[in-house]
Protein backbone atom coordinates (compact mmCIF):
# COMPACT_ATOMS: atom_id res chain seq x y z
CA UNK A 1 0.00 0.00 0.00
CA UNK A 2 1.06 3.29 -0.80
CA UNK A 3 2.07 5.91 1.71
CA UNK A 4 0.71 9.00 1.89
CA UNK A 5 2.76 12.13 0.77
CA UNK A 6 2.66 14.05 4.00
CA UNK A 7 4.14 17.97 3.73
CA UNK A 8 4.70 19.33 7.17
CA UNK A 9 4.64 23.88 7.67
CA UNK A 10 6.29 25.04 10.32
CA UNK A 11 7.49 28.56 11.80
CA UNK A 12 10.07 27.42 14.81
CA UNK A 13 12.07 25.01 16.24
CA UNK A 14 10.05 21.61 14.64
CA UNK A 15 10.03 20.05 18.25
CA UNK A 16 6.62 18.71 16.59
CA UNK A 17 7.80 18.13 13.30
CA UNK A 18 10.23 15.66 14.84
CA UNK A 19 7.93 13.45 16.37
CA UNK A 20 6.82 13.15 12.88
CA UNK A 21 9.98 12.53 11.23
CA UNK A 22 10.70 10.36 13.65
CA UNK A 23 7.80 7.87 13.31
CA UNK A 24 7.59 8.44 9.25
CA UNK A 25 11.21 7.26 9.50
CA UNK A 26 9.73 3.79 10.00
CA UNK A 27 9.07 2.28 6.63
CA UNK A 28 6.04 0.76 8.27
CA UNK A 29 4.18 3.75 9.26
CA UNK A 30 1.83 4.83 6.39
CA UNK A 31 2.95 8.49 5.71
CA UNK A 32 6.12 9.37 4.34
CA UNK A 33 7.01 13.41 4.94
CA UNK A 34 8.08 14.56 1.25
CA UNK A 35 8.49 18.51 2.10
CA UNK A 36 8.92 20.59 5.01
CA UNK A 37 7.84 24.28 4.45
CA UNK A 38 8.64 27.47 6.61
CA UNK A 39 7.82 31.10 6.21
CA UNK A 40 10.38 31.73 8.32
CA UNK A 41 13.73 31.83 6.97
CA UNK A 42 16.04 30.02 9.08
CA UNK A 43 13.75 28.20 11.13
CA UNK A 44 15.16 25.69 13.17
CA UNK A 45 12.86 23.21 11.69
CA UNK A 46 14.60 22.78 8.95
CA UNK A 47 17.53 21.53 10.42
CA UNK A 48 15.62 18.75 11.28
CA UNK A 49 14.18 18.02 8.23
CA UNK A 50 17.66 18.05 6.41
CA UNK A 51 19.00 15.98 8.67
CA UNK A 52 16.19 13.50 8.04
CA UNK A 53 17.14 13.71 4.49
CA UNK A 54 13.61 15.29 3.98
CA UNK A 55 13.10 18.14 1.29
CA UNK A 56 12.51 21.51 3.00
CA UNK A 57 11.27 25.06 1.03
CA UNK A 58 11.39 28.41 2.57
CA UNK A 59 8.53 30.71 1.50
CA UNK A 60 8.92 34.29 3.15
CA UNK A 61 5.57 35.55 3.89
CA UNK A 62 7.50 38.94 3.72
CA UNK A 63 7.91 38.81 0.60
CA UNK A 64 4.01 38.83 -0.34
CA UNK A 65 1.31 41.40 -0.56
CA UNK A 66 -1.05 39.43 1.11
CA UNK A 67 -2.52 36.72 2.67
CA UNK A 68 -3.62 35.23 -0.53
CA UNK A 69 -0.93 35.43 -2.39
CA UNK A 70 1.12 33.67 -0.18
CA UNK A 71 -1.29 30.99 0.97
CA UNK A 72 -1.39 30.23 -3.01
CA UNK A 73 2.37 29.95 -3.29
CA UNK A 74 2.61 27.53 -0.62
CA UNK A 75 -0.14 25.22 -2.04
CA UNK A 76 2.20 25.44 -5.17
CA UNK A 77 5.14 24.38 -3.37
CA UNK A 78 3.24 21.19 -1.60
CA UNK A 79 1.53 20.24 -5.10
CA UNK A 80 5.27 20.54 -6.70
CA UNK A 81 6.13 18.02 -4.07
CA UNK A 82 3.61 15.64 -4.56
CA UNK A 83 1.87 16.13 -1.01
CA UNK A 84 -1.23 14.86 -0.99
CA UNK A 85 -1.68 15.85 3.40
CA UNK A 86 -0.54 18.63 4.80
CA UNK A 87 0.02 19.00 9.08
CA UNK A 88 0.61 22.14 10.57
CA UNK A 89 3.14 21.93 13.31
CA UNK A 90 4.07 25.24 14.63
CA UNK A 91 3.47 27.37 11.69
CA UNK A 92 2.47 30.94 12.92
CA UNK A 93 0.43 32.16 10.29
CA UNK A 94 -3.34 32.39 10.30
CA UNK A 95 -4.43 30.81 6.83
CA UNK A 96 -6.89 31.95 3.99
CA UNK A 97 -10.24 30.16 3.54
CA UNK A 98 -9.04 29.81 0.35
CA UNK A 99 -6.33 27.35 1.61
CA UNK A 100 -8.29 25.79 4.20
CA UNK A 101 -10.77 24.93 1.33
CA UNK A 102 -8.38 24.11 -0.86
CA UNK A 103 -6.99 21.47 1.75
CA UNK A 104 -10.32 20.51 2.50
CA UNK A 105 -10.24 17.08 5.06
CA UNK A 106 -6.53 17.19 4.14
CA UNK A 107 -4.96 19.40 6.53
CA UNK A 108 -4.94 18.91 10.46
CA UNK A 109 -3.03 21.09 13.24
CA UNK A 110 -2.03 20.23 16.88
CA UNK A 111 -2.75 22.45 19.47
CA UNK A 112 -1.84 22.98 23.09
CA UNK A 113 -4.66 22.89 24.99
CA UNK A 114 -7.67 20.73 25.22
CA UNK A 115 -10.36 22.15 22.57
CA UNK A 116 -12.82 23.74 22.86
CA UNK A 117 -10.72 25.33 25.84
CA UNK A 118 -8.13 27.91 25.32
CA UNK A 119 -8.32 28.79 21.20
CA UNK A 120 -5.32 31.21 20.26
CA UNK A 121 -2.15 31.68 22.46
CA UNK A 122 -0.83 31.70 25.72
CA UNK A 123 -2.51 28.58 26.49
CA UNK A 124 -0.59 27.20 29.13
CA UNK A 125 -0.87 30.04 31.46
CA UNK A 126 -4.57 30.43 30.96
CA UNK A 127 -5.17 27.29 32.21
CA UNK A 128 -3.06 27.82 35.22
CA UNK A 129 -5.35 31.48 35.62
CA UNK A 130 -8.36 29.24 35.39
CA UNK A 131 -7.30 26.43 37.85
CA UNK A 132 -7.89 23.62 35.43
CA UNK A 133 -6.90 20.62 36.82
CA UNK A 134 -6.27 18.72 33.47
CA UNK A 135 -4.38 20.18 30.59
CA UNK A 136 -3.44 18.71 27.49
CA UNK A 137 -3.29 19.21 23.89
CA UNK A 138 -5.79 18.40 20.73
CA UNK A 139 -4.73 17.30 17.08
CA UNK A 140 -7.92 18.63 14.77
CA UNK A 141 -8.65 19.05 11.29
CA UNK A 142 -8.53 22.58 10.21
CA UNK A 143 -11.19 25.03 9.60
CA UNK A 144 -11.41 28.62 8.92
CA UNK A 145 -12.05 29.59 12.19
CA UNK A 146 -9.34 29.46 14.16
CA UNK A 147 -8.51 26.63 16.06
CA UNK A 148 -11.43 24.99 15.11
CA UNK A 149 -13.02 21.62 13.06
CA UNK A 150 -13.27 17.91 13.77
CA UNK A 151 -11.21 16.74 16.57
CA UNK A 152 -9.19 13.55 15.61
CA UNK A 153 -7.31 12.53 19.32
CA UNK A 154 -6.83 14.92 22.35
CA UNK A 155 -4.30 13.95 25.69
CA UNK A 156 -5.02 15.58 28.84
CA UNK A 157 -2.19 15.70 31.51
CA UNK A 158 -2.39 17.05 35.28
CA UNK A 159 -1.59 20.82 36.26
CA UNK A 160 0.36 20.17 39.69
CA UNK A 161 0.40 21.80 42.62
CA UNK A 162 3.62 24.59 42.04
CA UNK A 163 3.45 24.28 38.13
CA UNK A 164 4.61 27.25 36.12
CA UNK A 165 4.06 27.86 32.67
CA UNK A 166 7.08 26.11 31.50
CA UNK A 167 6.69 23.38 33.55
CA UNK A 168 2.29 22.73 32.33
CA UNK A 169 4.38 23.70 28.52
CA UNK A 170 6.52 20.79 29.35
CA UNK A 171 4.19 18.47 30.16
CA UNK A 172 2.19 19.22 27.31
CA UNK A 173 4.80 19.07 24.69
CA UNK A 174 5.59 15.58 25.92
CA UNK A 175 2.14 14.86 25.49
CA UNK A 176 1.81 16.30 21.90
CA UNK A 177 4.61 14.24 20.59
CA UNK A 178 3.15 11.14 21.39
CA UNK A 179 -0.36 11.71 19.93
CA UNK A 180 0.58 14.07 16.85
CA UNK A 181 2.09 11.10 15.06
CA UNK A 182 -0.65 8.25 16.39
CA UNK A 183 -2.97 10.62 14.58
CA UNK A 184 -1.49 10.78 11.22
CA UNK A 185 -1.30 7.29 11.44
CA UNK A 186 -4.72 6.60 12.00
CA UNK A 187 -5.65 8.93 8.62
CA UNK A 188 -2.92 7.45 6.66
CA UNK A 189 -3.59 4.24 7.49
CA UNK A 190 -7.52 4.44 7.17
CA UNK A 191 -8.54 3.20 10.64
CA UNK A 192 -9.78 6.42 10.75
CA UNK A 193 -12.06 8.62 9.18
CA UNK A 194 -13.74 11.82 8.07
CA UNK A 195 -16.96 12.81 5.80
CA UNK A 196 -18.06 16.15 6.12
CA UNK A 197 -17.39 17.13 9.63
CA UNK A 198 -17.79 14.03 11.16
CA UNK A 199 -14.29 11.86 11.91
CA UNK A 200 -15.04 8.69 12.92
CA UNK A 201 -12.49 6.62 15.38
CA UNK A 202 -12.11 2.88 15.05
CA UNK A 203 -13.99 1.38 16.93
CA UNK A 204 -11.34 0.48 19.87
CA UNK A 205 -9.38 3.50 19.67
CA UNK A 206 -5.82 3.25 20.67
CA UNK A 207 -5.02 4.74 24.33
CA UNK A 208 -2.95 7.23 22.69
CA UNK A 209 -6.00 8.90 21.48
CA UNK A 210 -7.74 9.28 25.09
CA UNK A 211 -6.71 10.97 28.23
CA UNK A 212 -3.18 10.17 29.05
CA UNK A 213 -1.00 10.93 31.69
CA UNK A 214 2.54 10.67 30.14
Amino acid sequence: MARLKVGVLISGRGSNLQALLDAASDSAFPAEIVLVLSNVPGAAGLERAENAGVPTATINHRDFQGRQSFDRAVTSALEAAGVEFVCLAGFMRLVTQEFVEHWHNRMINIHPALLPLFPGLDTHQRALDEGCKLHGCTVHFVRHEMDSGPIVGQAAVPVLPGDTESSLAQRVLLAEHRLYPECLRLIASGEASIKGDVFTLPATPPETLLISNP
